[in-house]
């Protein structure tokens, strides 16, 4: 008899039956608001009955085209459809299966693109599992030891995490800056340096938001030296930070946009998207894929924009996440343990901390599984997990926040006490 790997860990001891907006259902038919959202991938809740009727629709119709051997009206009007939402300029797009591929595709059209070699990267990131991917990602060590050698020409410069420096937040950017010079003057030179690589907000590397200052600076010196400025949109696209993107926030347009996750409400799907100028550098045969593009899933993707746009899900992401928010803060500044709540829109963080401001791992996955054990599922994150996170589907109601928060405080104080 066959059994999953044992590395395959459950966060919590739920095994889903089925699923309805916030919430999941176990096998007793046990309730629990899911604030994980398959790691935020269900942005329009558990089967969205128009969701589900898309593709049911296409699954009785066609279920897969092979889009580098025949072309298929779903692909074709989510790429037209993408173009409402994109940023200006970025009128092309590649569709892949995963956040890591679509990683990979952009690592390729970097290099590609420029003739360079090298990429930078910033502290606490994390772009996949993938040994591309993966030698991109410096969020923790799990992602990326043990099978080096991993790919060469990448580069780490810091992120601007103010809290984990102890610092103001210009104090943390100008330095985070000023070591970006540096390390184009001591480790890859501008002319050997292909992108810069960013999250909006550091995901697995502890829902650390970056700043209008910070990216402002990266679009400078891209510009400046003829590096492509890649932002890494998987986890924050579709709404998530309260933004339709990640970077709308602070202002700045990139040259190679990375999406997956809640791109298609739970259906495997992934994108780059560039200017069509750019991504016809990408050398012949460095794009394509058995499943890519797949119709079921730009079925979804077409009724996720569409649920997007018609339940205003982007701006209940910034009108609820604020009200998530504010909880959240309330608990921890009544929690000596807890050392910093942020994050943007429905994408928040509380870091535990110990007396002495050491992370605290333990108390972190303490209040994370008394949570489970009282209905609200979570998730941990951080280099040392000692972050708990909070990403709930976009379709996430006032009332419903409040439900979690008083199932939150209850675990913090029991996390706690023990």
């Amino acid at each position: 008899m066959a059994n999953l790997s044992p590395l395959l860990k459950q966060a919590t001891p739920v095994v889903a039956a089925r699923g309805e907006g916030v919430y999941l259902y176990d096998e007793d038919d046990r309730r629990y608001l899911d604030f994980t959202a398959g790691i935020g991938v269900t942005s329009t809740g558990h089967c969205h009955p128009r969701v589900v009727a898309a593709a049911q629709e296409q699954v009785a119709t066609l279920i897969h085209a092979q889009y580098t051997t025949v072309m298929h009206r779903p692909l074709l009007m989510l790429t037209e459809r993408l173009g409402e939402v994109l940023p200006e300029r970025l009128d092309s797009a590649f569709f892949s299966n995963s956040g890591s591929e679509a990683v990979e595709a952009a690592l390729r059209l970097a290099r590609h693109a420029t003739g360079r070699p090298n990429i930078v990267v910033f502290h606490g990131s994390f772009h996949g599992r993938t040994v591309g991917a993966a030698s991109m990602t410096t969020s923790g060590t799990k992602f990326r030891a043990g099978f080096s050698p991993i790919m060469g020409g990448v580069a780490v410069s810091p992120f601007p995490t103010a809290y984990r420096y102890g610092w103001d937040e210009q104090t943390a950017t100008d330095f985070a800056l000023r070591e970006l010079d540096y390390l184009l003057a001591t480790v890859t030179a501008p002319a050997e340096t292909a992108a810069f690589i960013v999250e909006p907000v550091l995901g697995e590397g502890g829902y650390v938001p970056a700043n209008t200052a910070f990216m402002e600076g990266l679009r400078e010196r891209a510009d400046r030296h003829g590096i492509l400025l890649v932002v890494d949109e998987v986890q924050t696209g579709w709404g998530r930070t309260g933004r339709f993107w990640g970077h709308d926030h602070f202002g700045v347009q990139p040259d190679i946009l990375i999406t997956a996750k809640g791109l298609a409400s739970g259906f495997p799907l992934s994108a780059i998207a560039a200017p069509a100028d750019l991504m016809a550098k990408a050398w012949p045969g460095s794009q394509g894929g058995t499943y890519g593009g797949n119709a079921v899933a730009c079925a979804a993707a077409i009724a996720t924009l569409d649920v997007i746009r018609d339940e205003g899900l982007v701006e209940n992401a910034r009108v609820v996440g604020a009200v998530l928010a504010g909880g959240l803060e309330k608990v921890a500044a009544n929690t000596s343990g807890i050392g910093d709540v942020r994050g943007l829109g429905l994408m928040l963080g509380s870091e535990f901390v110990t007396a002495d401001g050491q992370p605290d791992p333990a108390t972190a996955q303490r209040a994370q599984q008394k949570a489970a054990e009282l209905g609200l599922l979570l998730l941990t994150c951080g280099p040392f997990g000692n972050v708990v996170r909070m990403i709930p589907a976009l379709v996430v109601t006032q009332e419903q926040v409040e439900d979690a928060l008083t199932i939150w405080t209850a675990a913090v104080e029991a996390a706690r006490s023990a």
